[in-house]
């Protein structure tokens, strides 16, 4: 995840549309979502907030489980920054004695590096069991509370025919039209250096073909730039006809913000990778009991079922999505879930063969 404003906020409830509190009913007089949940809350009642780091509103649709929440738990405040994923772990490092986070989400492979510098707590959710392997650390350390699929997002008035594979986008009525972001500096690009690898031939073990696919895509002159932050803002504006970037940018722009059929968001056919992104429990977070509420909360079906409707797909395998979006994310087998501890070990060799396959500095 790219470095993002920082931002606090706190005492939601006034921002809770009618629709919410119908959704997500006051948890002291209706059935529970998971058993033990009303005591869980009483204790956290008496900590009276939740201290979540790194959950920007406008990004996975945390603004919506904000007021799900809030409504569901009244007497529990939510407070919340908007950190990035890297700097997450750093601040957390530098207040380990001290902590002020209950709990912290970044892209897994920073989830891996604050377990292994003790920075954050064993806990096991709602759902904890049901998710892959490489999707959660064996403790509970984190766990992966939503995947992000690469795919190409096309703004359908630059570009006339829709590309629907890796091999497509080496074709010359293509050039001077892909944008990416750079692997060597941000969490989509080392995804989309995977899933083009995926869609190679390669293997967690074998980053050949994707950094080789990466290449021959600049050789042809396809790139028209790779760049170091998200350029939603611009895609938005119709300055970029192909963006490879996560499913979710394309969905937004197409439903939320109102392009419509000038956007197309594609899979590519040969395979893709979703990316894991966590949230852990905070060791020693001064609020420990709303922490627990909190990520329980996230990982419930409910919960689950607030993340489609950003547009992100749920982690926990057989969620049923919401009629809303259901249409909108059709199944795709062909992707396949990113290991981010088997993806770090290889990120110095990612970084070194990128600049050797495309030149770019």
């Amino acid at each position: 995840m790219s470095t993002r404003r920082t931002v606090l906020l706190a005492g939601t409830a006034a921002l809770i549309p009618p629709v919410l509190w119908a959704q997500a009913p006051n948890v002291t007089n209706t059935p529970e979502l998971y058993p033990g949940e009303r005591a869980l809350y009483e204790a956290a009642r008496k900590e009276g907030m939740v201290v979540s780091f790194d959950t920007g509103p406008t990004w996975a649709n945390w603004a919506a489980q904000f007021r799900a929440f809030k409504a569901r738990y009244p007497d529990v405040e939510i407070v919340y920054n908007d950190l990035g994923s890297a700097a997450t772990v750093v601040a957390l490092d530098k207040a380990r004695n001290r902590p002020q986070a209950d709990t912290a989400y970044y892209f897994a492979a920073s989830a891996v590096d604050a377990a292994d510098k003790g920075l954050v707590a064993p806990f096991k959710p709602v759902n904890f069991d049901k998710l892959p392997d490489v999707f959660r650390h064996p403790e509970g350390r984190w766990f992966t509370i939503h995947s992000l699929t690469i795919a190409f997002v096309v703004n359908t008035k630059l570009v006339k025919n829709v590309p629907q594979s890796w091999a497509d986008l080496l074709k010359p009525e293509y050039r001077n039209t892909i944008v990416y972001l750079d692997p060597r500096s941000t969490g989509v690009g080392q995804v989309m250096t995977f899933a083009a690898n995926f869609g190679n031939g390669g293997d967690m073990n074998n980053v050949k073909p994707g950094l080789d696919y990466l290449g021959r895509l600049h050789k042809a002159g396809n790139v028209l730039r790779v760049l170091g932050t998200t350029p939603y803002a611009q895609f938005v504006k119709g300055e970029i006809p192909i963006w490879i970037s996560y499913e979710n940018d394309g969905l937004k722009a197409k439903y939320t913000d109102g392009l419509g059929d000038a956007v197309a968001v594609v899979i590519p056919k040969e395979a893709s990778a979703a990316a894991p992104y966590a949230i852990s429990l905070v060791e020693r977070g001064p609020n420990p009991n709303a922490g627990k509420l909190w990520l329980n909360f996230v990982m419930s079906d409910f919960g689950q079922g607030i993340f489609a409707e950003g547009f992100v797909r749920p982690s926990v395998p057989g969620i049923a999505l919401p009629a809303s979006v259901a249409d909108k994310m059709p199944a795709a087998p062909q992707v396949r879930p990113l290991d981010v501890r088997a993806a770090a070990a290889k990120k110095a060799e990612i970084d070194q063969g990128y600049v050797a396959a495309t030149g770019v500095r």
